[in-house]
């Protein structure tokens, strides 16, 4: 996987191929998805969710420039693996999560695994994690219409957003960095295909159920 679908592509970052290289990606899938856990594509973890392409979660990680001094708001916990794989280059990890069962699921996997610098929350990741804000990284693992506001708001001078925009079958991949002065500049990374950002500031539950069938 870090040779031939990341490194051979244009993941380059050292930290990034390390951080991917010391997580055991098969512990965040089903039992009978474990061989295939390091394949170049995405896999379904129960509740109409996925654990995204092992490219896409480096790629997402290495545009986000995470220090090891950074706080990080990951949204969409999902099985808890990039979540994980950022924990090995951050300070800390704030993970939010709208499916009980999964956040349940993943918090066991980072106990067992002993990623002591991952906290996780179940409620609506489109409105972050205001409590703990501002983050100097955050990473929205769910395709969204728009850029929440939230999100910017909550991002510290210097820090990046990195999220998939657009319609619910592709989005283009962005990422938003918040400039000394307040201001942000917003560069594309290109076409990505995502589960939609289900919650107050994204899309409807009932758009998700139709997007699903």
């Amino acid at each position: 996987m870090i040779k031939e679908q990341l490194a051979a592509r244009d993941i380059s970052d050292p930290r990034v191929l390390e951080a991917m290289s010391g997580v055991p990606r098969e512990v965040f899938v089903p039992e009978d998805l474990h061989e295939v856990a390091y394949g170049d594509g995405s896999l379904p973890i129960g509740e109409g969710q996925t654990i995204s392409q092992p490219y896409i979660v480096a790629l997402m990680l290495q545009v986000a420039e995470i220090s090891l001094s950074d706080r990080v708001l990951d949204v969409g916990t999902g099985s808890g693996y990039a979540a994980a794989v950022a924990s090995r280059l951050a300070a800390h990890v704030y993970s939010i999560e709208r499916h009980a069962s999964l956040i349940e699921s993943a918090q066991q996997r980072f106990v067992e695994l002993g990623y002591r610098n991952i906290t996780v929350r179940h409620g609506d990741g489109t409105l972050g994690w205001p409590e703990e804000a501002p983050f100097d990284a955050i990473l929205v693992a769910a395709g969204g219409p728009e850029i929440p506001q939230v999100y910017c708001r909550q991002l510290s001078r210097g820090g990046c957003l990195v999220m998939p925009v657009g319609p619910e079958s592709h989005q283009k991949l962005v990422r938003v960095q918040r400039r000394a002065d307040n201001g942000f500049v917003e560069d594309d990374f290109g076409y990505v295909s995502f589960v939609p950002l289900i919650g107050e500031h994204g899309w409807s539950s009932t758009r998700a159920r139709n997007h699903n069938r």
